[in-house]
């Protein structure tokens, strides 16, 4: 992949995040595809903050979407390479503080196999 084509991945990630759309939002995932967040090992500890497969990445973000109607991601800063693209992001939610966000998207042909956000 080059760093072009894993940019265009990371826009359709921000659009499909931001309407809230996962279907699509699932589309740009590999099958086997890993997550981590360290919101998820708060939330449910047993997890270590991993999710694994789209199932469980469907049931993580629907649960947000649900609880955080709101929650919207604005892009800061996008760069890439031919296997990742490193991501920094305002995640923004109504009557809460906005969140500095940095994320990794692992990519491989065309999906991304693994995703890792870090919260400033």
């Amino acid at each position: 992949m080059t760093p072009e084509k894993n940019l265009s991945i990371a826009h359709k990630w921000f659009d499909a995040f931001n309407q809230h759309n996962l279907d699509q939002l699932l589309s740009l995932y590999d099958e086997e595809a890993e997550h981590f967040s360290p919101k998820l090992k708060i939330k449910k500890p047993e997890t270590g903050g991993l999710v694994k497969g789209k199932a469980a990445l469907h049931e993580w973000w629907q649960e947000a979407f649900e609880l955080l109607p709101t929650l919207h991601y604005r892009v800061t800063s996008l760069t890439a390479n031919g296997d990742r693209v490193f991501m920094e992001y305002v995640r923004s939610v109504t009557d809460q503080e906005d969140m500095l966000v940095a994320e990794v998207l692992e990519i491989r042909d065309g999906k991304i196999v693994f995703s890792r956000v870090y919260h400033g």
